[in-house]
């Protein structure tokens, strides 16, 4: 595994980990797929979408998982427990772990295999991209959790003590 891709691992696992660790924070299934005045996507949905995202472009590009992404149905989902969609992330950990273990200087230099919304960035740039999109969303989930419930305190999502090891 490159150098690059171990630091990616440790930064995506953590952070699907804190994800599942906030969709687990619901206090209930339904309140996973409300979303307040304003905001298109649930929590669910947005867990969901970064978990096909990952399982996709890194599982089965770079992985080879053959994992066929269904792009509509993670935003048009509407119903579905938090332990289902735990195990969606928790999936796309493991996917995504393949890929990474595959990638080599080479292809971490090279154009990303497919051309995304029109542009084929180099794959580690790509794989840097997909971090901070993971990121991006695992912050929104979190607000907007806190946003449906009242509840003021975050669930520690970031943990900076992994980033030492």
């Amino acid at each position: 595994m490159t150098p690059l891709a171990a630091d990616l691992l440790i930064l995506f696992q953590r952070d699907l980990r804190c994800f599942r660790r906030e969709i687990e924070a619901f206090p209930d299934d339904g309140l996973l797929w409300r979303t307040v005045p304003g905001i298109g996507n649930s929590a669910g949905n947005l867990a969901l979408h970064v978990a096909g995202n990952l399982r996709a472009f890194v599982g089965g590009v770079l992985g080879g998982t053959g994992y066929v992404r269904q792009r509509e149905q993670e935003f048009s989902r509407r119903s579905g427990t938090r332990a289902e969609v735990a195990a969606e992330l928790e999936a796309a950990g493991r996917e995504l772990e393949g890929g990474l273990r595959a990638l080599t200087e080479a292809t971490q230099a090279a154009p990303y295999p497919l051309v995304v919304m029109g542009v084929q960035p180099p794959t580690g740039r790509w794989l840097l991209h997909l971090e901070a999109h993971l990121a991006f969303h695992l912050g929104q989930a979190g607000y907007l959790r806190r946003a449906l419930t009242g509840e003021a305190v975050a669930t520690g999502v970031l943990s900076i003590p992994e980033l030492m090891d």
